[in-house]
């Protein structure tokens, strides 16, 4: 006789269609989630340049070369906003991202016991939560002066150089990316030390049994593994960086000009829509929705080479 059970020769039951129905189900749950996301996305970007289609017509592609924003004259260009928003992000990222590593592989190697180890990967993972507004009163009030102090030694020696060409000031782009990087520093590094712990154990120990030491191990093996998880944080600190408007319209003085001094008071586009679009109207409004369809394309291309990057790491 046959036994009641349904089991197979390997002793396990076979899955009930209940359970093949929930699973099918789940997959369709995720893959409708996965939709909504790129139609929002979709959404909101047809939406913006809906909103610009006016300003677009008027202006074309002149509005991303021309310096000029004046609203009285309907004269409008996001040069120098593009330019602020690049260079501040760029400043963030040079001084964050080898700072985010180092706090990365500092707190994941296990340099410190783990009754100190824990506290500190709490208070830098505890940067992220700092309201903006809160970093800006604090770069008006003690970075800038501070900036000040350090920058004014560069001017008087060094103002034939591009980058010192200005007196210091406590508001400008120096400013304006110190704050950047200090607020992207704990998603590169709370990321990269996810990243660096994924590695597998087998990697470390086989170059440590090569003869390898522990910072050839670090360098040579434990960043190329973990590198398109460093890449991610490091292209989700350049998306908050490029987006960022309260901390930095508070310490980039809003100035629409253009110079290669650090020192040099700018603007973003994102402060640039935070100050004027309150009290905006007319063409004045669809200029600003072009200059912020400019930021979405910036963010989506920055995300495309990003990806380009890691594929290509990858396959090498």
């Amino acid at each position: 006789m046959s036994s009641p059970s349904r089991e197979t020769s390997s002793g396990i039951q076979p899955r009930s269609a209940l359970s093949r129905q929930l699973d099918a189900g789940f997959i369709w749950l995720t893959r409708i989630f996965a939709l909504a996301v790129a139609i929002t996305l979709m959404w909101i970007a047809i939406q913006v340049l809906i909103a610009a289609l006016p300003a677009i017509q008027k202006y074309g592609f002149n509005f991303l070369i021309s310096k000029a924003w004046n609203p009285p004259q309907e004269e409008y260009g996001a040069l120098p906003m593009m330019y602020g928003t690049v260079v501040t992000s760029l400043i963030a990222l040079l001084l964050a991202v080898p700072v985010g590593i180092g706090v990365a592989v500092f707190l994941s190697e296990d340099y410190l016991p783990p009754k100190f180890q824990t506290p500190i990967v709490f208070l830098v993972e505890l940067l992220a939560a700092i309201p903006s507004v809160v970093y800006g009163l604090w770069g008006i009030f003690v970075l800038g002066p501070l900036l000040v102090k350090l920058g004014m030694p560069l001017y008087t020696y060094f103002n034939w150089l591009p980058i010192f060409s200005t007196p210091a000031s406590n508001r400008g782009l120096l400013t304006a990316g110190v704050i950047l990087a200090i607020m992207v520093l704990p998603t590169i590094a709370a990321i990269s030390r996810d990243a660096l712990i994924s590695v597998p154990t087998d990697l470390r120990q086989a170059s440590v049994g090569l003869g390898a030491t522990r910072w050839e191990t670090i360098l040579k093996v434990l960043l190329p593994a973990a590198f398109s998880g460093i890449v991610g944080a490091v292209m989700l600190a350049l998306g908050r960086a490029i987006g960022e408007t309260m901390a930095v319209t508070m310490v980039i003085d809003n100035a629409i000009t253009i110079s290669p001094s650090i020192f040099a008071p700018s603007n973003t586009i994102p402060s640039l829509l935070a100050n004027q679009f309150a009290e905006a109207s007319g063409l004045q409004v669809a200029a600003l929705m072009y200059a912020a369809f400019l930021l979405f394309i910036i963010t989506l291309i920055v995300n495309i080479l990003a990806q380009l990057i890691v594929k290509r790491v990858q396959r090498i």
